[in-house]
């Protein structure tokens, strides 16, 4: 699915999900040998291979919900 990373107000990492019209800030970040599992604060984690600590924020990205 596609999904938009961002910084929030309070400047924390916050994604978005067009799809089901929910914003959610990430509470933990986990590295796996596949790429980086975000948890969102509503319980949710994504799964994503393209992404890096150093990239440019807003970015749409493509993840996969586990």
């Amino acid at each position: 699915m596609k999904v938009m990373l961002h910084k929030n107000d309070l400047g924390h990492l916050s994604v978005y999900v067009p799809k089901k019209d929910l914003e959610e800030e990430v509470v933990e970040q986990t590295t796996t040998p596949e790429g980086k599992v975000l948890t969102l604060s509503n319980g949710w984690q994504l799964s994503f291979k393209d992404i890096t600590d150093d990239m440019k924020l807003p970015q749409t990205l493509n993840a996969r919900r586990l």
